[in-house]
């Protein structure tokens, strides 16, 4: 189901705020407490009945399951047959590989080395490597003379400096500004932009930016996360939405 952006949704009163900060705080200590020993080791998980193998000081997609969530939500409708498909961010390469089961060919880029590494096994032990093309860089740094029929994009939605290179996947203090930015010039006509935000980051900063830009904004999907939600958002070029 599609449903049209509405800016009142990223709103609340202050008991909303109230539980907002609270659930903010339980979503870090459980991090802290149950899931970061998984960022210190090689993991195996099961995602959509796929496997992905994700590296030490990787961004586990199942931890805060806005990378599963993104992944299992595409399908051939969301990422045409033949279509040349970005996937900024790219992490464990999770949504690379998925959206290589319909695209043509898919570009995955991320500023981490190692998740770079990690996505490029990911599409061998996948056997998706012939339609996956994993490069390093910063946002569409390695893609400035392309342009895609969607653009796949899990960003780092919390406000704030980033510690190390797996901070980055959660941390930034401008990636909203500078992904709507660059967008419209990485896009063929009718192309847009699918990701992931939530309800715990700064969800209207992104949207905002991207409204900013001329883009129009659909809802794709939402999951209830914990005491968060999580939605995938559709960026398109006013007046070129795909249907």
């Amino acid at each position: 189901m599609i449903m049209s952006w509405d800016s009142g949704a990223c709103a609340g009163g202050t008991g909303g705020n109230l539980i907002r900060r609270a659930a903010r705080r339980v979503l870090h200590w459980r991090f802290r407490l149950f899931q970061q020993h998984r960022h210190n080791r090689l993991v195996l998980e099961h995602v959509a009945g796929r496997l992905i193998l994700v590296l030490p000081q990787v961004m586990n997609p199942t931890v805060f399951g806005t990378g599963e969530f993104l992944a299992s939500e595409l399908n051939e409708r969301l990422v045409p047959p033949g279509s040349k498909v970005l996937d900024m961010g790219t992490g464990s390469g999770v949504g690379a590989v998925f959206a290589a089961q319909w695209a043509g060919h898919v570009v995955a880029v991320d500023i981490n080395p190692t998740t770079v590494r990690c996505a490029r096994i990911n599409a061998l032990l996948n056997q998706v490597e012939g339609r996956v093309d994993v490069r390093e860089g910063d946002l569409f740094d390695p893609v400035q003379n392309e342009q895609f029929d969607v653009v796949l994009f899990n960003p780092p939605f919390f406000e704030g400096e980033p510690g190390d290179d797996m901070e980055r996947a959660l941390w930034s203090t401008d990636i909203a500004e500078r992904f709507a930015a660059g967008l419209p010039a990485r896009l063929l006509t009718g192309g847009y932009a699918l990701l992931v935000l939530s309800t715990e980051g700064v969800a209207g900063r992104f949207l905002e930016a991207l409204r900013m830009q001329g883009m129009a904004l659909d809802v794709v999907a939402t999951r209830g996360w914990m005491a968060e939600t999580l939605t995938v958002y559709r960026a398109a070029q006013t007046g070129r939405q795909a249907g």
